[in-house]
């Protein structure tokens, strides 16, 4: 990746500005209470922990936790892993490039609102094989299974992946619950929606830019799923849309956090209590950056809709309910090709007033 292509480059409006604004007040949030054995005996604690969660859901959509009870060594493991995966040729990892027909593996070509990310990536889902509909179209009942491609080298990758995603699955579930409990709700009252869930891990490399002011590495967008649980290196680029004033904020990596986001699921179960975020990644003309985003998606027969107990007379359910296996297919076939229109968007199902 030499001088920038013009397919990377970003509409003047939406250019990285280099005034760069650090994430002052995205919380920080300490799960030792939830986590550690002693945990059982303090409701308190665990009530405070549960505050915290639902006014950084409320208030940015996005949040960081420490002492999550993630191990470590996984973590290290998985970014070591991941550094020698990108290092190969160009041709080796291209072995494993994606597809239309095989949704996994690698890929050097995503764009985000049509314009191309600054970026390469490899995909990984955690059930294997993921049950997925065949099409998107609403009438075709078929089902269809995704397989995850591995390489050959580095050979280690596949176990410490795969351990790395049990390892952040439990996390990742455990923040669901609380953020059930923030909503006055059941802790399990989203755990039937992830039987058979569809949730996938990425690794990201965002090699060196030339000219970091035209391109992006990630552009502006939202998340399509329940919840995001991020782990980034200590280069920095993450960028988040500050829902008072719609300043973008860059998110400072804190040693040994995850960066947790609210997804457009979350967004309709609670009918916009709480929102999903846009946000993006700046890349940098002296540093490479690597990330891990944990996706937690629902099964694909779920039906994403407003909850009952959230919904009233005087707050009417703002969508329509969608099938979450469509909706995700139909994003899935955007990724290879360039669309003349906008990607689909939980928006198209919002009722209007």
């Amino acid at each position: 990746m030499g001088e920038v292509d013009p397919a990377f480059i970003q509409d003047p409006d939406h250019r990285p500005k280099f005034f760069i604004i650090e994430g002052e007040g995205i919380p920080l949030i300490d799960l030792s209470p939830i986590i550690s054995p002693d945990s059982i005996t303090d409701p308190k604690a665990i009530e405070g922990v549960v505050r915290e969660i639902g006014s950084a859901c409320k208030g940015w959509g996005f949040f960081q936790v420490i002492n999550h009870g993630v191990q470590l060594d996984k973590l290290r493991n998985i970014e070591a892993a991941a550094r020698k995966f990108f290092a190969l040729p160009l041709e080796e990892k291209r072995k494993i490039r994606r597809d239309e027909n095989s949704v996994l593996g690698y890929f050097d070509c995503e764009r985000t609102k049509n314009v191309r990310d600054w970026k390469e990536v490899f995909d990984f889902t955690v059930e294997e094989p993921t049950l997925v509909p065949a099409s998107p179209d609403p009438e075709d009942k078929e089902e269809t299974e995704w397989y995850n491609q591995w390489p050959e080298h580095p050979p280690e990758l596949r176990e410490v992946c795969e351990e790395y995603a049990r390892e952040v699955e439990k996390l990742a579930l455990k923040l669901m619950g609380l953020i059930a409990l923030s909503l006055g709700l059941p802790e399990n009252r989203f755990s039937s929606y992830f039987k058979d869930q569809t949730t996938s891990v990425r690794l990201n490399h965002y090699p060196v830019c030339p000219s970091p002011q035209l391109a992006l590495g990630v552009g502006r967008h939202k998340d399509s799923g329940a919840l995001t649980v991020l782990a980034q290196d200590d280069v920095g680029g993450l960028e988040v849309r500050r829902k008072t004033d719609g300043a973008w904020i860059r998110v400072k990596p804190t040693p040994n956090a995850y960066i947790i986001n609210v997804g457009d699921c979350i967004q309709v179960w609670t009918n916009e209590k709480y929102q999903s975020v846009e946000h993006r990644v700046m890349v940098n003309s002296e540093k490479e950056r690597f990330s891990i985003p944990y996706r937690l998606n629902p099964s694909h027969y779920t039906i994403i809709k407003p909850l009952e107990e959230l919904i009233n007379e005087q707050n009417l359910a703002k969508y329509r309910p969608y099938s979450w296996g469509k909706f995700m297919t139909n994003r899935k076939l955007s990724n290879f090709k360039k669309l003349n229109v906008e990607n689909i968007q939980i928006h198209h199902f919002r009722v209007s007033e």
